[in-house]
């Protein structure tokens, strides 16, 4: 019988959000980071690239969304240097144009004829950065982009979860979802099996309380390769700190999640 090798676990450097693992995530891991609308998806995501940056990791974040210049204003909100680690080669934040990813995969497809073969490469990660951590943003604008292809799309995303494995490339890929589906509400979304393909689900939620407050909320779904913390526990988004979870914060009384 093969010795199982133990896989290196990387820490998010998220306020609070460590403490939901018992070491980490697994290196090369791809990671859906679900929510509504405003739960905090691209915040969680931008935190988690600084964080990397800090510890000398290459991170590309690709958006499909937001302008480039959007981002860096986001991300300096916060009190972290952009422009310090785009210079030292550590950070990537680069724009994509969903459309013109979907053309180009219909492209390879028909030049290979054989659908398996296509090279994800040339479509999504850009020559010459190899990055150890890639942030989409999101696979939601993707998804649209294949509008009546959705063979097309799984085949698309196959492709990518294999490069990612491939290259051990730690990925955290945002997909918006209307109702948290998991918990009862019924949803038909064009690439759900985007889920069965991912090693970890990471949800976040909007609250609303029974007072009429409001809140947000995070659950670790799954991650494969590491024991988790399954509670459902609150979150901010602090000024000059980020994304900031409180693990000994559950949720209680009456509260609705969207």
């Amino acid at each position: 019988m093969e010795k199982e090798i133990k896989r290196r676990k990387f820490r998010t450097g998220i306020p609070g959000f460590d403490e939901l693992f018992r070491e980490g995530i697994p290196e090369g891991n791809a990671i859906l980071v679900e929510g509504g609308p405003g739960s905090g998806k691209t915040v969680f995501c931008l935190h988690v690239a600084i964080n990397a940056c800090k510890r000398g990791k290459k991170v590309l974040y690709m958006s499909f969304e937001e302008p480039k210049d959007r981002l860096k204003s986001h991300i300096n909100a916060f009190g972290w240097d952009s422009e310090k680690y785009e210079k030292k080669g550590l950070l990537m934040i680069k724009r994509f144009n969903a459309l013109d990813v979907a053309r180009s995969v219909e492209a390879l497809l028909s030049e290979a004829k054989r659908e398996l073969l296509i090279d994800i490469q040339p479509v999504l990660i850009p020559r010459g950065f190899e990055p150890d951590i890639v942030c989409l943003d999101s696979l939601s604008s993707i998804s649209s982009a294949f509008s009546g292809e959705e063979a097309r799309f799984r085949i698309y995303m196959e492709q990518l979860f294999r490069h990612l494995e491939n290259t051990n490339t730690t990925s955290f890929l945002i997909r918006e979802t209307p109702n948290p589906a998991h918990i009862g509400a019924i949803v038909s979304e064009k690439g759900e099996a985007v889920s069965f393909l991912s090693d970890g689900i990471i949800v976040l939620y909007n609250i609303i309380y029974s007072t009429g407050n409001r809140g947000r909320a995070i659950e670790i779904l799954k991650m494969r390769g590491e024991d988790i913390d399954r509670r459902i526990v609150e979150v901010r988004i602090v000024n000059k700190k980020g994304f900031v979870v409180t693990p000994n914060r559950q949720l209680k009384g009456e509260y609705k999640l969207s």
